[in-house]
């Protein structure tokens, strides 16, 4: 991982694959791998396969500046997560009551993505388990954040998260809230994660569906 740029990553596949090599110590019954939509499920979806693990999704939504919704304040998650970036706020010369409109328009984002994800289903059991957290890559970080918050309130006995490409500052402090990080990429300077793949075209949710459908059976996994 060096200061120098790396050859990008082909697509998300290809990083989900990569990724599958470098988490191999987790192929085993009590681990459960979940995405983070859209983009994190394809590259979960590799990951699952090699590791022959369930796959899940993880419903969290970026909130982003009023009028630059890209530029990251904190996100919403499952479970009436919500995790802001108090000294970003502050920067932007605003105050947590002016981002509440967005966290509830998010909220709401979440419960409509999980009825159409999940088709109705439950989330699996995450109860005592070793939890694989997957997107395409972190820029700041904070998403990923109220994704590890939310995963931790269901009870993971590990949480790991796994990501196509991250700065370093990101690395560091999703190391330090989780109980492992593992990255393909760490360029020095991110400016868009997209820049990191040669192809990165956006996921819809009909293939968020597919893909779910194609990890095949949900167990019914049990905690402990």
């Amino acid at each position: 991982m060096s200061a120098a740029r790396p050859v990008p990553l082909v697509d998300r596949a290809d990083a989900g694959r990569r990724l599958g090599a470098a988490l191999a110590e987790y192929r085993g019954e009590r681990t459960v791998v979940v995405a983070i939509p859209r983009g994190g499920v394809p590259v979960a979806y590799e990951v699952a396969r090699q590791l022959g693990a369930p796959l899940d999704v993880l419903l969290v939504r970026k909130i982003g500046l009023p009028g630059d919704p890209e530029y990251g304040l904190g996100a919403v998650a499952e479970g009436g997560v919500v995790v802001l970036d108090a000294p970003r706020i502050r920067a932007c010369g605003l105050a947590r009551s002016d981002l509440e409109p967005a966290v509830r328009r998010e909220r709401a984002e979440v419960e409509r993505q999980a009825a159409a994800f999940r088709g109705g289903r439950p989330p699996l059991e995450l109860q005592a388990r070793t939890v694989l957290v997957v997107d395409d890559g972190v820029a700041t970080g904070g998403t990923v954040e109220a994704a590890i918050d939310a995963v931790r309130a269901r009870g993971a006995g590990r949480i790991v998260v796994a990501v196509g490409v991250a700065p370093p500052d990101a690395v560091r402090r999703l190391r330090a809230r989780a109980d492992g990080m593992v990255a393909i990429l760490v360029p020095t300077l991110l400016e868009a994660v997209g820049q990191w793949y040669a192809n990165f075209e956006p996921v819809e949710d009909a293939e968020v569906q597919r893909l779910l459908a194609a990890a095949g059976p949900r167990p019914a996994l049990r905690p402990g």
